[in-house]
Formats: structure tokens, sequence, C-alpha cells
């Protein structure tokens, strides 16, 4: 018995050790209903635990450190633009270039604020402060609101808006949000759609989900790309010139999910882009 309780311990403190070493417990070719045998699995399930569990830990750290790094790139160009301006600003004397600066100014504190009150958002999200309340609701209400955000964008560049849906559709959804998600779409459109261009809204009733198309006739979006653009702060490398932080879409595809909803694209180089959210019809 003492040559059996001698093994037993030295097993158990071998294993412990690794455990504590971060290595993987070797599972042994003994008869499982023994002492040791079932000791044995315990410690190799917990192993597997702890590991998972580091393994997780580890990839956030990571996210955080990504997340760090891409504020630090999208604040850095409206900050290093705010200080220029600010010194031009205090050596020039003629008002008009004054008004100019100030314009500029402006601009640039705008993009700020937009940054920041769109960080705030994801962090809601993320962490789950907000809360996400799937009433029913007049779909063709929230459709209307997430347009009419969108109509002086639009008019800009001379896009006609089409919607089709029905007057009192009822779906349950969150109504504040889920128009969040919908001008953020609708934005993307009309950020690349060109001069002229066109956008339709639809609603299609299917068996388990309520489809809303958003669909436009602009540059579109090649294969490779699409399964990217719904990556926190990703932008097509051809339109870094055009105003925006590439969150909405990110935004967006968050909202939906959080509704037990999901989004998909369909697009092709120079077809145009269709946006499809589905929502759950119960």
């Amino acid at each position: 018995m003492k040559k059996d309780i001698y093994e037993f311990t030295e097993k158990l403190d071998r294993s412990l050790e690794d455990m504590a070493a971060g290595k993987e417990i070797e599972k042994e070719a003994i008869p499982s209903e023994t002492l040791w045998g079932k000791t044995n699995e315990k410690l190799r399930r917990i192993g597997g635990i702890w590991k998972k569990n580091s393994e997780k830990k580890q990839k956030e750290k990571e996210q955080i450190k990504e997340w760090i790094s891409d504020i630090s790139h999208q604040t850095k160009t409206p900050i290093a633009n705010l200080k220029m301006y600010v010194e031009l600003l205090q050596d020039e004397t003629e008002e008009e270039k004054r008004r100019e600066f100030l314009s500029n100014i402006s601009k640039q504190t705008n993009k700020l604020d937009f940054f920041i009150q769109s960080m705030v958002k994801m962090s809601r999200l993320e962490t789950g402060v907000i809360e996400i309340r799937q009433e029913n609701h007049d779909l063709y209400r929230t459709i209307g609101q997430a347009v009419s955000a969108i109509v002086p964008k639009a008019e800009q560049k001379k896009i006609r808006i089409y919607a089709d849906c029905e007057e009192e559709y009822c779906v349950k959804h969150d109504a504040k949000w889920t128009e969040e998600a919908l001008e953020n779409v609708l934005d993307n459109a009309v950020k690349y759609t060109g001069r002229q261009g066109r956008i339709c809204v639809s609603v299609t009733r299917q068996e388990i989900y309520t489809r809303i198309s958003i669909r436009d006739n602009g540059k579109g979006i090649a294969p490779e790309r699409q399964a990217e653009i719904f990556r926190r702060f990703y932008r097509e490398p051809e339109v870094h010139d055009q105003e925006g932080i590439g969150v909405g879409l990110y935004l967006a595809r968050e909202i939906i999910a959080l509704q037990n909803g999901y989004m998909e694209v369909c697009s092709a180089p120079g077809a145009g882009a269709e946006f499809q959210i589905y929502l759950p019809n119960s």
C-alpha cells in the first residue's frame, strides 16, 4: 500500500508540474476504473480547460493590442492636421485665409468626433452594455427614418433612393439600433455609388426571416474582399480618399447579429452591390 501511495503521489506531482508549465498531460495506458486512471483523466480535462482559457486570454490581448494600434492610426492624421492648421492660423493675418483654416479645423474636429462616437458605440456593443430590445415595430417606419437620414448626402451626388415596403409591416426588432444598422449600409451605398446613381431598398417576407435588400449600382466589390468589408476599420485600397473610418458595416453586422439575424453581400466589380439583412420573423 505504501508503494502504491508513493507511486500515486509521484505521478500526481509530475502531472501538476506539467500543468504549471503549460504542458499537456499524457494519457497513460492504464484502466480508467483505477484511482490513478480516474485522476489522470480529470487532470487532463482540467488541463485542457486551462489551456483553452489561456489561449482565449492571449487572443483577447492580441485583439486589444490591434485595436489600440488601429485607434492610434485613425486619430493620428486628424490630430496632426489640427495642430498644423492651428499653427498656420496663429501666423496668418489675411482674413480669408483665417476663415479657410477655421473651416478645415472644424472638418477635422467633426471627423474626430465621429470617430469617437463610433468607438463608443463599438465598445458598448462588444461589452454588452447596450441592451437590444426586440419588440413588434413597424419596419416601414424604421426603414423610412434610415432613408430620411441619408437623403441629404444622396442629394449632393444626385443619387435617387427607391424604397419598396408595405406600410404597417410589423417585425420584431429593436427600432433604434436597426435604424442605425440600415443607415450605415445606406451611407456605404451612397459613398461608393457615382453621381446620378440609384439605390433600391426592398423588403421580402420569407418563411423564417424577413429580408431587407439594399442594392446600388456603384463600383461593386471584388469577391476576395467581400469577407473583409465587415472587419473593423477595413477600407478598400482605392477609396481611402473618401470620408469614413471603416466601422459602419462592422457595426451594422454586430447590431443585426445581436437580434439573431445575419447579413450577406452579393456583388461583382463594376456591377454594384446588394446587402441583404435578415431579421427573424419570430
